[in-house]
Protein backbone atom coordinates (compact mmCIF):
# COMPACT_ATOMS: atom_id res chain seq x y z
CA UNK A 1 0.00 0.00 0.00
CA UNK A 2 1.22 3.15 -0.68
CA UNK A 3 2.09 6.03 2.11
CA UNK A 4 -0.14 9.13 1.63
CA UNK A 5 2.08 11.13 3.63
CA UNK A 6 5.27 10.28 1.52
CA UNK A 7 3.69 11.05 -1.92
CA UNK A 8 2.23 14.27 -1.92
CA UNK A 9 3.10 16.42 -4.21
CA UNK A 10 2.06 19.91 -3.71
CA UNK A 11 2.83 22.61 -6.24
CA UNK A 12 2.30 20.14 -8.92
CA UNK A 13 -0.16 20.31 -11.41
CA UNK A 14 -1.66 17.40 -13.53
CA UNK A 15 -3.13 19.59 -16.13
CA UNK A 16 -6.09 19.32 -18.62
CA UNK A 17 -3.60 17.68 -21.11
CA UNK A 18 -2.51 14.61 -18.80
CA UNK A 19 -6.21 14.80 -17.42
CA UNK A 20 -7.26 13.98 -21.03
CA UNK A 21 -4.85 10.89 -20.63
CA UNK A 22 -5.79 9.51 -17.51
CA UNK A 23 -9.69 10.00 -17.89
CA UNK A 24 -12.10 9.18 -21.05
CA UNK A 25 -14.16 12.56 -20.47
CA UNK A 26 -13.97 15.18 -23.42
CA UNK A 27 -15.37 18.41 -23.93
CA UNK A 28 -17.59 19.47 -23.52
CA UNK A 29 -18.33 17.04 -20.53
CA UNK A 30 -15.04 17.55 -18.93
CA UNK A 31 -15.86 19.00 -15.80
CA UNK A 32 -12.24 20.01 -14.40
CA UNK A 33 -9.18 22.40 -15.84
CA UNK A 34 -6.51 20.70 -13.99
CA UNK A 35 -5.92 18.63 -10.23
CA UNK A 36 -3.47 19.99 -7.78
CA UNK A 37 -2.49 18.57 -4.33
CA UNK A 38 -2.44 15.02 -5.08
CA UNK A 39 -1.55 12.62 -2.48
CA UNK A 40 -1.98 9.26 -3.58
CA UNK A 41 -4.27 6.87 -2.05
CA UNK A 42 -5.61 9.76 0.11
CA UNK A 43 -6.44 12.90 -1.86
CA UNK A 44 -6.77 15.93 -4.85
CA UNK A 45 -8.18 19.29 -5.40
CA UNK A 46 -9.44 19.99 -8.96
CA UNK A 47 -9.99 22.89 -10.43
CA UNK A 48 -12.85 24.73 -12.81
CA UNK A 49 -12.91 28.21 -13.67
CA UNK A 50 -16.03 29.28 -14.64
CA UNK A 51 -16.70 31.45 -17.12
CA UNK A 52 -20.17 33.09 -18.48
CA UNK A 53 -19.25 30.83 -21.79
CA UNK A 54 -19.79 27.56 -20.45
CA UNK A 55 -22.53 25.61 -22.71
CA UNK A 56 -25.16 24.53 -19.85
CA UNK A 57 -25.47 28.45 -18.79
CA UNK A 58 -27.49 28.90 -21.80
CA UNK A 59 -30.27 26.99 -20.41
CA UNK A 60 -29.76 27.11 -16.71
CA UNK A 61 -30.79 30.00 -16.88
CA UNK A 62 -29.78 32.61 -18.90
CA UNK A 63 -30.92 35.47 -16.94
CA UNK A 64 -29.42 34.24 -13.79
CA UNK A 65 -26.32 31.34 -14.84
CA UNK A 66 -26.00 28.97 -12.28
CA UNK A 67 -23.86 25.61 -12.56
CA UNK A 68 -25.95 22.42 -12.23
CA UNK A 69 -25.74 20.60 -8.90
CA UNK A 70 -25.40 17.04 -10.83
CA UNK A 71 -22.10 18.33 -12.91
CA UNK A 72 -20.55 19.97 -9.30
CA UNK A 73 -21.09 16.46 -8.72
CA UNK A 74 -19.66 15.17 -11.51
CA UNK A 75 -16.87 17.59 -11.04
CA UNK A 76 -16.15 15.74 -7.65
CA UNK A 77 -16.11 12.53 -9.72
CA UNK A 78 -13.94 13.30 -12.50
CA UNK A 79 -11.36 14.76 -9.85
CA UNK A 80 -11.74 11.67 -8.20
CA UNK A 81 -10.99 9.44 -11.20
CA UNK A 82 -7.39 11.06 -11.33
CA UNK A 83 -6.59 10.91 -7.69
CA UNK A 84 -7.82 6.78 -7.88
CA UNK A 85 -5.62 6.63 -11.25
CA UNK A 86 -2.67 9.14 -10.34
CA UNK A 87 -2.76 6.18 -6.90
CA UNK A 88 -3.03 3.44 -8.95
CA UNK A 89 -0.36 4.38 -12.09
CA UNK A 90 -0.30 4.08 -16.02
CA UNK A 91 -2.03 0.58 -16.23
CA UNK A 92 -4.94 2.33 -14.90
CA UNK A 93 -5.33 4.58 -17.55
CA UNK A 94 -8.35 5.70 -19.45
CA UNK A 95 -10.65 3.08 -17.91
CA UNK A 96 -14.41 3.84 -17.44
CA UNK A 97 -15.18 4.62 -14.21
CA UNK A 98 -18.83 4.49 -13.46
CA UNK A 99 -20.61 5.76 -10.30
CA UNK A 100 -22.01 3.60 -7.85
CA UNK A 101 -23.76 5.77 -5.31
CA UNK A 102 -24.64 9.48 -4.02
CA UNK A 103 -25.17 9.80 -0.65
CA UNK A 104 -25.56 12.51 1.56
CA UNK A 105 -24.94 15.62 -0.98
CA UNK A 106 -25.98 18.35 -0.13
CA UNK A 107 -26.37 21.92 -2.01
CA UNK A 108 -25.21 24.90 0.11
CA UNK A 109 -25.06 27.63 -2.28
CA UNK A 110 -25.74 28.10 -5.51
CA UNK A 111 -22.41 28.49 -8.25
CA UNK A 112 -22.72 31.86 -10.51
CA UNK A 113 -19.68 32.50 -13.12
CA UNK A 114 -17.05 33.91 -13.20
CA UNK A 115 -15.37 31.91 -10.43
CA UNK A 116 -12.59 29.37 -9.89
CA UNK A 117 -14.83 26.12 -8.45
CA UNK A 118 -12.26 23.77 -5.85
CA UNK A 119 -12.98 19.93 -5.76
CA UNK A 120 -11.83 18.73 -3.12
CA UNK A 121 -11.68 14.84 -2.36
CA UNK A 122 -10.99 12.73 -0.31
CA UNK A 123 -10.53 8.58 -0.33
CA UNK A 124 -12.74 7.38 2.44
CA UNK A 125 -12.15 3.62 1.49
CA UNK A 126 -11.23 0.93 -1.67
CA UNK A 127 -12.07 -2.62 -1.82
CA UNK A 128 -10.99 -4.40 -4.88
CA UNK A 129 -12.19 -1.94 -8.13
CA UNK A 130 -14.54 -0.07 -5.87
CA UNK A 131 -13.65 3.15 -4.45
CA UNK A 132 -15.51 5.64 -2.02
CA UNK A 133 -15.13 9.76 -1.59
CA UNK A 134 -16.33 12.35 0.17
CA UNK A 135 -16.32 15.55 -1.71
CA UNK A 136 -16.52 19.50 -1.30
CA UNK A 137 -17.37 22.00 -4.09
CA UNK A 138 -15.54 25.51 -2.51
CA UNK A 139 -15.40 29.14 -3.85
CA UNK A 140 -12.98 30.50 -1.51
CA UNK A 141 -13.73 28.98 2.13
CA UNK A 142 -17.34 29.13 1.03
CA UNK A 143 -18.75 25.13 0.77
CA UNK A 144 -21.23 25.59 -1.79
CA UNK A 145 -22.06 21.48 -2.09
CA UNK A 146 -20.75 18.25 -0.55
CA UNK A 147 -21.34 14.50 -0.87
CA UNK A 148 -20.27 11.49 -0.39
CA UNK A 149 -20.21 8.47 -3.34
CA UNK A 150 -18.81 5.11 -4.61
CA UNK A 151 -17.24 4.64 -8.31
CA UNK A 152 -16.31 0.95 -9.75
CA UNK A 153 -13.30 1.14 -12.16
CA UNK A 154 -13.85 -1.44 -15.02
CA UNK A 155 -11.75 -3.40 -16.40
CA UNK A 156 -11.74 -4.09 -19.86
Amino acid sequence: MIDPASTVERGTEIDMVRIMQMIPHRHPFLMIDKVVDVAANDRATGIKDLSQDEYYFQGHFPARPVMPGVLIIEAMAQTAAVLVVHTLGPESEGKLVYFMSVDSARFRRPVFPPTRLEIHVAKQRNRGNVWKFEGQAKVGEDVMAEAVFAAMILDD
